[in-house]
């Protein structure tokens, strides 16, 4: 637009989340308060970090940006609840407790961040709200998944688009509105044996995707088709078909 001076090159995909409300509103959401330990991924300025300090839970704040991360050590200088590290959030060493999330990361660190909280079954993560782009927001709320790696998620995490987050919420704004996505583990998350199960089941299942959810199950040796029914799930229906719902359901039933 003339006039208007063009946008810096943000290549990390960083945008500052600035909505004081909607911040107040992920600190709720998730649950943080006195005795809670949460992380704030991508700390960038302290806004996330600060809404979480006031509800007297311990804090880490997670920043790769020299110059940011001393900004908020002067910030938070004397709260000792919060902690700032300097540090990637794909290589910063997780709590061996458990912990929250709550963040607004780079929006190109998305699937990374993925990887590390909801992949290893060894992280204990107990719930997440992020908020990041809306392309992201959908195909991770899906209920379908679309891969063995995305079930794996969806299976033993509740993943939930909670709501749009506009773009004038950010510094700088976006291309395109942001999502705010909420994840609870589900049951089977607190089952070691049952993950193995899962994660065995879901290895082996969506190697042929078209193939009939029966005739997968037959092969894997898991079980039989009744299990299927149990669970909701069409004996007929095609592997990529079966939503992380129904994967979770199975998944417990099989190691109960």
């Amino acid at each position: 637009m003339a006039g208007r001076r063009p946008l810096a090159p943000n290549p990390a995909g960083a945008h500052f989340l600035r909505d004081r409300a909607l911040i107040a509103q992920l600190a709720r959401a998730s649950g943080a308060g006195d005795g809670c330990l949460v992380l704030d991924l991508g700390a960038g300025h302290g806004a996330i970090t600060a809404g979480l300090a006031a509800t007297g839970a311990r804090v880490i704040a997670v920043e790769r940006d020299h110059r940011l991360a001393a900004r908020l050590r002067r910030r938070f200088d004397g709260q000792p609840q919060v902690r700032v590290v300097e540090s990637d959030l794909r290589l910063v060493p997780l709590p061996g407790r458990d912990f929250l999330v709550v963040a607004s990361p780079p929006f190109s660190l998305t699937t990374a961040l993925c990887r590390r909280l909801l992949g290893d079954p060894a992280v204990r993560l107990a719930g997440a709200e992020l908020v990041i782009g809306w392309g992201a927001a959908k195909w991770l709320a899906s209920p379908r998944p679309r891969d063995a790696e995305t079930a794996w998620w969806a299976a033993r995490y509740q993943i939930r688009l909670a709501q749009t987050v506009s773009a004038a919420s950010f510094v700088p704004p976006p291309g395109t509105d942001a999502a705010r996505l909420s994840v609870r583990p589900r049951e089977i998350a607190a089952s070691r044996a049952g993950q193995r199960l899962l994660r065995s089941l879901l290895r082996a299942a969506y190697r042929r995707p078209s193939a009939p959810a029966d005739k997968m199950l037959a092969e894997t040796g898991f079980g039989h088709r009744r299990l299927l029914i149990r669970a909701g799930i069409g004996p007929g229906a095609p592997v990529a078909e079966i939503t992380a719902e129904q994967w979770h359901r199975l998944a417990v039933m099989l190691s109960s």
